[in-house]
């Protein structure tokens, strides 16, 4: 038998126990890795985003809707006064203006005096009116003489048709003299006369000064406008002219109310294009009771027309657009919230027409949707 030297000892001594240890080593990791193994699924699986209770109250939903699709119609148009609410003032009388108590954009008051003229003429005719009431009481009891004697068969007829045609004259020339001093009234000062507001409104126009020489039926002095309702004139060019109609209606904005939107109607629409900008003029009447549209002033209008068709619908802030794409967050409860894709038809306005992602009468995130929708990207990549 061949005895082994002291090194091959030691040789042999080593492989055995490296052998021992390798296996060993197989016995202790192998069933680590196996339970590792096992346990995989559950450290890869997506956890499940869920609102916590603060956050909640940060969120607002919004229900998908099915609505019929509508065309969105820009207009541009300009705030003009109601031409039936409008009085121009020309002097019916020549004379020098002494002075003036408005300013042009002043609110005045029916009756209120606007300025005093000094006037030879407004003297004639209250000289004027005299005369004819005195003739008129002359004529009166002329008419009742000739009566009485056309009833006892003294006077004719035309005796009586005669007196009774003077004392018409007489009485409407009064009317008309009373009529034209009624714009005017008398004033402290020798042979001054006031001249009152027609109407209760807005100054709009203003074309008189003090020490001005007037005329009879002159230029306008000025114009008073009641503003309480206000046109605005719509801009319809060629393309838009099948797209609307009268009675359609139609929101107005402003740049001096930009937040607000201002509601009319489309009362006429001209047939006849304006030779200078190739338009079509339509008309808008606008109550303005709080006078913030103010003749002169620009507006963008939006008219709708519908399609015929019907599709699901969004508010147009709770898109979240990523890689090209629009994505929505959908509401079921506080852990089940739903990223989707959703395929837009079209847009109008704050609305999305959708022809997929979400049915109506589905919850949609609008307000921190990309919050949440982050929060579900980060859960689902752990």
């Amino acid at each position: 038998m061949k005895r082994l030297s002291h090194n091959e000892n030691n040789t042999s001594g080593k492989r055995k126990i490296s052998t021992l240890f390798t296996a060993a080593t197989v016995f202790v990791i192998l069933p680590f890795f196996l339970s590792c193994k096992e346990k995989m699924p559950e450290t890869s699986k997506a956890e499940r985003y869920c609102l916590d209770e603060s956050f909640r109250e940060d969120i607002v939903l919004e229900p998908a809707r099915l609505q019929p699709v509508q065309e969105r119609i820009a207009l541009t148009g300009i705030v003009q006064s109601n031409p039936d609410r409008v009085v121009p003032f020309t002097s019916l009388v020549g004379g020098v203006v002494s002075r003036t108590y408005f300013s042009l954009g002043d609110v005045v008051s029916k009756g209120q005096v606007l300025a005093e003229i000094q006037s030879s003429e407004l003297n004639n005719l209250q000289s004027e009116r005299k005369s004819l009431e005195g003739e008129i009481a002359v004529v009166e009891r002329e008419l009742s003489s000739v009566k009485s004697m056309y009833e006892d068969g003294i006077a004719s007829h035309k005796d009586f048709l005669t007196a009774q045609s003077e004392l018409k004259t007489k009485q409407a020339a009064l009317e008309n003299v009373t009529a034209t001093l009624g714009l005017y009234g008398s004033s402290k000062g020798k042979d001054g006369f006031q001249v009152k507001a027609p109407m209760s409104g807005v100054i709009t126009e203003k074309n008189i000064t003090s020490g001005m020489q007037i005329s009879a039926e002159g230029n306008t002095l000025f114009t008073v406008a009641d503003l309480s309702e206000v046109w605005v004139i719509l801009n319809i060019y060629a393309g838009n002219v099948t797209k609307l109609h009268v009675g359609q209606e139609v929101d107005i904005r402003t740049l001096s109310y930009q937040d607000k939107v201002f509601k009319g109607t489309i009362t006429s629409i001209s047939q006849v294009f304006d030779n200078e900008e190739r338009v079509l003029k339509a008309w808008v009447v606008i109550p303005n009771e709080n006078q913030e549209l103010k003749p002169g002033m620009s507006a963008d209008i939006i008219a709708q027309k519908q399609q015929g068709t019907e599709a699901v619908t969004i508010p147009t802030g709770s898109l979240i657009f990523n890689n090209n794409r629009n994505f929505i967050v959908v509401y079921k409860d506080d852990c089940d919230l739903q990223v989707r894709q959703a395929e837009i038809i079209s847009k109008n306005g704050n609305v999305a027409y959708i022809s997929g992602g979400v049915e109506a009468g589905e919850q949609v995130v609008t307000r921190n949707q990309l919050l949440i929708y982050e929060k579900i990207k980060d859960a689902g990549n752990n």
